[in-house]
């Protein structure tokens, strides 16, 4: 596993553990079950992330020869937990009857896209590397992840998760996480984890809007738009327009992101709140975004693309060091007119100061 840093590669969800903690606590066993085991899961697959990069995993693909086209395989884990199950479907083959499958694959494929016709860059590592998926993973589980060599979708448990390759931006979020392992590789914790955390829904909307082909007046700004089940009252995981509006349910409580620094939540849980903090740079990105106008992933999304990948970011870095870096990327792409004003005012709204 090649990695940009000296600490080992994450291993990342797209449902934060405060939710599954709650809904691990509720009366209902058919909520609390799946619940349960899905953080019993999420715990060992951290194990054996760990494990692999201490011992080595198996030897990567080698990408294909072609990089400017993506090479995908979705795997079926058969609602096991073997990794990475059987193939189902490889690159070029037509669709089958399984819309998990269908909808994997073509996620992967709209990730791909992105990077490569917006940002020049050949898959997550910048290097072709084929992007490889396994669907129907466990039974009832209720997350996605990255997990440092693949994404694994759970079908989620049908009361408050549904399929999880529902939202195209889960599936760019998760493949984000690979990218930032891939280049400014940001510790996972504090911070530098909600940064990380941050970057990933950035681009996971990205990649929704840049499908829909919708500008940032038009774009919903939610992450996981579809994931929730009927009986919740909630529209998405996160909202970047609205931190702590994307959900207030009974059972899953109200959404915890804040919106500015003055309600930055100080937390030893989720490695710091790496899932609740992220909502500061992710409103900051939404302002710029909708200021600037057009579509968010031609200025706004080059200019944090920009930092993500140009070699300053430092690994433990804080939202004051990635929004300097942002606005001095803004100065040298678009100059000091308006791209530049955004930025800095965006960062000024959340209260995060620049350097």
């Amino acid at each position: 596993m090649t990695t940009n840093g000296g600490h080992e590669p994450v291993f990342c969800t797209i449902v934060p553990p405060h939710l599954l903690d709650k809904l691990a606590r509720d009366s209902d066993p058919a909520l609390s079950g799946p619940a349960r085991r899905s953080l019993e899961r999420d715990a060992l697959e951290r194990t054996r992330r760990r494990l692999t990069t201490v011992i080595g995993g198996q030897a990567t693909a080698a990408a294909p020869a072609d990089r400017d086209q993506p090479d995908r395989t979705v795997f079926d884990a058969g609602h096991k937990q073997h990794l990475p199950g059987r193939k189902v479907r490889t690159e070029g083959s037509e669709p089958g009857s399984d819309a998990t499958v269908n909808r994997a694959y073509a996620g992967l494929g709209a990730t791909f896209e992105l990077y490569l016709k917006v940002y020049d860059r050949r898959s997550i590592d910048g290097q072709g590397l084929p992007l490889n998926a396994t669907v129907h993973f466990d039974k009832d589980y209720d997350n996605a992840f990255w997990n440092g060599e693949q994404m694994v979708f759970g079908d989620g448990d049908g009361e408050i998760f549904l399929d999880f390759t529902i939202p195209v931006d889960v599936i760019g979020h998760e493949l984000t996480h690979g990218v930032t392992q891939y280049t400014a590789n940001l510790a996972y914790f504090g911070q530098s984890g909600a940064l990380n955390e941050s970057l990933s829904d950035v681009f996971g909307s990205l990649i929704k809007q840049y499908t829909l082909r919708q500008t940032a007046a038009d774009a919903d700004w939610l992450i996981g738009a579809g994931l929730l089940a009927p009986r919740v009252q909630g529209q998405a995981l996160r909202s970047m327009k609205a931190p702590g509006t994307a959900y207030d349910d009974d059972v899953l409580g109200k959404d915890p992101q804040p919106a500015d620094m003055q309600h930055y939540v100080h937390t030893g849980r989720d490695n710091g709140g790496v899932h609740i903090n992220s909502g500061i740079p992710n409103h900051a990105f939404y302002l710029a975004a909708t200021a600037i106008g057009g579509y968010a992933w031609e200025k706004t999304g080059q200019i944090w693309y920009d930092v993500l990948t140009g070699g300053k970011l430092k690994e433990d870095a804080q939202f004051a060091d990635f929004a300097t870096l942002t606005v001095k990327a803004a100065r040298e792409r678009f100059g000091a007119g308006a791209e530049l004003q955004a930025v800095e005012k965006a960062w000024e709204e959340v209260g995060v100061e620049t350097l």
